[in-house]
């Protein structure tokens, strides 16, 4: 879905403390002379930060998505030359600011006397993945700030600033958990629109929940390919098992293709949350079961490995890429088919339907942060008429007493119970089948009064809610009738 990228964030004077010493706060053209040197060796510990910057630019700056961006730089950019581990701080730093670039401004822009210029170069993610490590990870200050002021050296745009960047990270380290603690929160991260649609749907309260468990790091979960196996492989894995049935690791910076079971084909990573639509179809065994825009291919790896005759449908072959080399990696079978959903015909019906429709992903924002800032309120009408395009089309390619499910990662009614009570009201042939507690794992109080599933990132599929939230989900469950 295209986006504008949104504006460089500027900073503003805010009221706390006072500004910075002027000799950094009022010549911002003027450059010392070790500014204009050139650049000694990176000192440890800068490559991982200077990918942390580019990272912040891409999204901020340029409208990429950050998962594009991570797989250009640890494919063929220069993080492909980085150790894991620092490959995993520079995504933390990143990852860190998209999910709370409010507050960090609001602290960053606390020692900026007046606004700066647009032709700034990469200061603003320079200062703003600066502030990440000191205020929020905590990060031992001297490296921070002597690494910083060598990037906005290094920086075209940057370089005048050097002096600025130096007294800003100085007194941001001093006094920046202090100024943080005195903002409003979880809620200073969240785009207007998104924040106005939450309370509207949900309540305050329930907004504010949705909003400090959308900012937390989320954890690794897996679905294990033999379900009998899970508490097996959650003991070797040092993990836990969910009662969904998922495993969740306790360190989800751990390199995924390196851990025990992935090379066999055990499992394969999926949140707690979008692990449940595939098992509402029930017992699927010899079933033929349509998975429609599957791609990157969870679900239809949790259908064939339930025994169902699979096939996987999505747009284009480059999305489906990625099913081919989960399928293959885990020995599943599926039948893979490169077409439009929307004018797409089998040569008979299916048994069942999975449509995990695309939609504005506001409830994987944990996994996810820069749909806080690629996403815009306008993306909705365009993602609701396809949604209503792709179900409408969807019911007529199961036969007479099939299943369909629905579902999407979306906290928006419009894209989950708005798009069910519209089908129902106009197709008679179809009726709800209400979701009951007796599915794997599924709280009662993730059923809706009308008997679909609603997730929320607060909810908690573990034994303690210090095990983490899951993904926001909306699914229900329709029986053709004849």
């Amino acid at each position: 879905m295209p986006t504008q990228p949104p504006a460089k964030p500027g900073f503003k004077r805010r009221p706390h403390g006072q500004g910075p010493d002027r000799r950094h706060g009022g010549k911002h053209g003027e450059r010392n002379k070790e500014s204009t040197a050139a650049p000694a060796p990176s000192a440890p510990g800068y490559d991982l930060r200077a990918l942390a910057v580019r990272l912040v630019s891409a999204v901020l700056d340029r409208g990429r998505a950050l998962d594009d961006a991570l797989a250009t730089e640890f494919s063929s950019g220069p993080g492909a030359a980085l150790a894991p581990r620092d490959r995993a701080l520079a995504r933390l730093i990143a990852t860190t600011v998209l999910r709370r670039k409010g507050e960090l401004e609001a602290v960053v822009a606390t020692f900026i006397e007046k606004p700066l210029p647009e032709d700034r170069g990469l200061l603003s993610p320079i200062l703003l993945c600066a502030a990440a490590q000191l205020v929020v990870l905590e990060i031992a200050p001297h490296a921070v700030i002597s690494i910083a002021v060598d990037q906005a050296r290094r920086d075209r745009g940057a370089r005048r600033f050097d002096r600025l960047t130096n007294a800003v990270l100085r007194r941001t380290s001093e006094r920046g958990r202090e100024i943080l603690a005195t903002l409003p929160g979880a809620r200073q991260n969240i785009p207007a629109w998104m924040w106005t649609r939450w309370s509207s749907a949900y309540g305050e309260a329930s907004a504010d929940h949705i909003a400090r468990a959308s900012l937390e790091e989320p954890a690794l979960d897996l679905t294990i390919k033999t379900p009998s196996e899970a508490a097996e492989w959650a003991t070797r894995l040092g993990g836990e098992l969910l009662r969904t049935g998922t495993v969740r690791l306790a360190n989800p910076g751990a390199r995924v293709d390196e851990l025990p079971g992935f090379a066999e084909g055990a499992w394969w990573v999926q949140d707690a949350a979008a692990a449940l639509p595939a098992r509402l179809l029930g017992g699927i065994s010899g079933q033929r079961v349509a998975d429609l825009c599957a791609a990157p291919g969870g679900k239809s790896a949790q259908l064939a490995a339930g025994g169902a005759l699979v096939t996987a449908v999505d747009l284009t072959p480059q999305r489906l890429e990625r099913v081919h080399q989960n399928m293959a990696r885990l020995q599943l079978q599926a039948e893979i088919v490169a077409a439009d959903v929307l004018t797409w015909r089998p040569e008979q019906p299916f048994d069942a339907v999975l449509l995990d429709a695309p939609c504005t992903a506001t409830g994987t924002i944990r996994r996810h942060p820069d749909i806080l800032h690629l996403k815009r309120a306008t993306d909705m009408a365009q993602l609701v008429d396809l949604q209503t395009h792709l179900l409408d089309h969807a019911i007529t390619l199961v036969r007479p007493g099939g299943l369909i499910v629905y579902c999407t990662c979306s906290l928006e009614p419009e894209e989950g119970e708005r798009q069910i009570e519209r089908i129902l009201a106009g197709n008679p042939d179809l009726a709800r089948e209400p979701i009951t507690d007796d599915v794997t794992g599924i709280d009662p109080a993730w059923i809706t009064a009308a008997g679909d599933l609603r997730t929320m990132p607060f909810h908690t599929p573990g034994t303690s809610p210090e095990h983490g939230g899951m993904d926001g989900f909306y699914a229900a469950r329709l029986r053709r009738k004849s």
